[in-house]
């Protein structure tokens, strides 16, 4: 087998293929391939035409490089440029920016519960800051609860949350260990698991509920 193997790589060397060709093609070592050809001398055409095709992979290579190199300063430069549009958060833009967030991904069942879930930590702490900052929640009435697949680590979750969330971990329901059987129990996109804000209050529910459709009617009126 090997004797076979051994020459059809001479054969491919003494064409003036490279190694890393013969080595694709034949799925054999680079070191073995370079052993079984050491003796072979390439003509003087067939060291220019390698050299010259090691040159054009490197010329595209390059290309590749300044293209992606350009295409990620041209979203940079239109980020950077878009940043300039909001200098402060005033707080009633972040009342409208916590009421629609809520809208989107907030509990809207228990009247007497405002609850927030979301596994972005900038998510958590943007709300955090509505509650804090504009609806006046005081900081023994928080209350967090993590979701999390039973393979992770939760006091890990709960350390991090803590931090995110700045809320105590004595202020932590029991860490709801979830088995999803979509994920087969491998999923590690949310390391540290999702996170529910809790506050036990009616009226803020309303209250919020009352800002969201206050500000879906102004949006809808022309």
């Amino acid at each position: 087998m090997k004797q076979k193997e051994n020459a059809i790589v001479r054969r491919l060397r003494k064409k003036g293929f490279s190694l890393n060709y013969i080595h694709r093609t034949t799925k054999i070592s680079k070191s073995t391939i370079s052993l079984w050809v050491k003796d072979i001398q390439l003509t003087s055409l067939q060291k220019k035409r390698l050299k010259f095709n090691q040159n054009k992979k490197e010329i595209i290579e390059k290309r590749r490089h300044t293209r992606l190199s350009n295409e990620s300063n041209r979203r940079g430069l239109i980020i950077e440029k878009a940043k300039e549009d909001f200098q402060i958060l005033t707080k009633q833009e972040l009342k409208i920016i916590g009421s629609m967030l809520y809208w989107a991904e907030g509990g809207k069942t228990q009247r007497s519960l405002v609850r927030f879930s979301n596994g972005d930590p900038l998510m958590i702490q943007m709300m955090m800051k509505f509650f804090r900052q504009i609806c006046k929640v005081k900081e023994k009435k928080f209350r967090g609860y993590i979701h999390i697949h039973p393979h992770l680590d939760s006091q890990k979750a709960e350390t991090y949350w803590s931090k995110i969330s700045r809320i105590p971990l004595r202020q932590f329901y029991k860490t709801y260990n979830k088995l999803n059987k979509s994920s087969k129990n491998i999923r590690d996109s949310l390391p540290f698991g999702t996170f529910d804000i809790y506050i036990c209050d009616t009226a803020l529910f309303l209250k919020i509920q009352g800002w969201r459709e206050k500000i879906q009617e102004l949006s809808l009126n022309k």
